[in-house]
């Protein structure tokens, strides 16, 4: 493992490892697992899910008729025809560099949570960090991106976990959805947004 935390999309082994026990662990406990279908964590998380059986939704930077990045066609068809692929896109729009902070926009605000892997001080999965506590919603940081010193930044607000560890993680995962409403008609909505 690097010094310093890579960005989402060149994640470290010990990264995607911690995101494919995460995604199967809340799989298997029927949690949603929605990511931004890029590849590193995203790819790792959305893979681990489907593997496991459970529900995986992908918020893309995209139109739903692009395929970004192109290594991830098979992994984007399969969650459409199992899961949940959504755009706030025109069908057919191209990705540019506002595209995906506006994705990570929508999926902080669509799932119940963000849990934050891996991320640089530049990356997507802090600002859907910074999004999610703006939007009142309960943010996951590992121990890997504590090294960083936006995480570090925001740990010191309410709503933050810390955690070390996949046994934390999923322990902060279930205090966060214990505090969720149980009324009929939201069981489908998605759980969980990791990064």
């Amino acid at each position: 493992m690097s010094t310093r935390p890579n960005s989402s999309r060149r994640a470290s082994e010990q990264g995607l490892r911690i995101a494919r026990a995460v995604a199967t662990s809340l799989a298997e406990r029927g949690v949603t697992v929605a990511s931004g279908l890029a590849k590193g964590i995203d790819t790792a998380a959305h893979s681990a899910a489907l593997d496991a059986g459970g529900r995986t939704v992908a918020v893309i930077g995209t139109g739903i008729r692009r395929y970004y990045p192109a290594a991830n066609r098979q992994l984007q068809d399969q969650i459409t025809e199992v899961g949940l692929v959504i755009s706030q896109f025109w069908p057919d729009a191209q990705p540019t560099k506002q595209s995906f902070p506006m994705r990570n926009a929508v999926m902080s605000g669509y799932a119940v949570a963000t849990v934050v892997v891996e991320a640089g001080e530049t990356s997507g999965a802090r600002i859907q960090a910074r999004l999610a506590l703006q939007h009142g919603r309960p943010v996951v940081l590992t121990s890997q991106v504590m090294r960083c010193d936006w995480a570090k930044t925001f740990a010191e607000n309410p709503g933050v976990y810390v955690v070390h560890g996949t046994v934390e993680l999923l322990e902060a995962i279930e205090d966060i959805l214990s505090h969720q409403p149980t009324e009929a008609g939201l069981e489908n909505f998605p759980d969980l947004a990791l990064r």
